[in-house]
């Protein structure tokens, strides 16, 4: 099924974050499902970042606020079929790059993230809430799904745990989400819609890391240095 439409553009908090692709009056596109060729095909110059997690977590208020700095009550309880959102991010060597982030609909129990995603992702952003056990118990079985199903690809992986703002309905304890995280190598970042500096420092770091990975797989010709392989790690 297609994506819910937006409404209209307003003004990023942050000069490196904003809508791209879009007018000022559709400035988010949605894609239709993945089944279409947004996802299965060729997309050009970007990145295909997928959003997951349980139904409720706050994925789309996540992307609401980052790009839109629009917190909306409430806006998880309508259940995300697929939403595309274009976003232009500021990497931390000051190179923008445009992320295709798919708001995927929300996972219930015993229902598994359809296998093409793991195939066609550059990039994964696992999302919990601090208020929920089974949130995170679900990031985690995520988690070696794309370790089974990315078929060697190399795929950069963050982790948010949301609603911190809710500290009296915490289930999930910082250091042990902290200490799973290290672990799995990944990193992982608590944060809040509330706040909406919470969100940048994550999907700055992972434009960073999806860029970092492109410009290592690039290769430069013999006797010639490669502009792509400037990278600061």
């Amino acid at each position: 099924m297609g994506g819910r439409g937006r409404g209209s553009a307003r003004q990023a908090g942050a000069a490196q974050w904003g809508a791209v692709g879009g007018s000022a009056q559709t400035p988010v596109s949605a894609q239709g499902s993945p089944a279409d060729s947004a996802l299965s095909g060729k997309m050009g110059k970007g990145y295909k970042v997928v959003v997951c997690g349980m139904a409720s977590v706050g994925k789309t208020a996540i992307l609401e606020q980052l790009l839109y700095g629009k917190h909306t009550v409430g806006l998880e309880e309508g259940a995300t079929m697929e939403d595309v959102y274009l976003a232009s991010v500021e990497t931390d060597r000051g190179v923008k790059e445009q992320l295709r982030l798919y708001d995927t609909r929300g996972l219930q129990e015993g229902v598994e993230l359809p296998k093409h995603y793991f195939s066609v992702a550059d990039g994964f952003i696992l999302v919990y809430a601090v208020t929920s056990l089974e949130a995170f118990q679900r990031v985690e079985l995520l988690k070696k799904e794309i370790d089974v199903f990315r078929d060697k690809k190399e795929v950069t992986v963050i982790v948010l745990g949301n609603k911190t703002d809710l500290l009296d309905q915490r289930q999930v304890e910082t250091e042990a989400a902290q200490q799973w995280a290290r672990a799995e190598k990944v990193r992982l970042w608590e944060v809040t819609v509330t706040d909406r500096k919470t969100l940048l420092e994550p999907f700055t770091f992972l434009a960073s890391k999806l860029s970092q990975s492109q410009n290592k797989s690039t290769f430069p010709l013999p006797g010639r240095k490669s502009k792509g392989n400037n990278c600061d790690n």
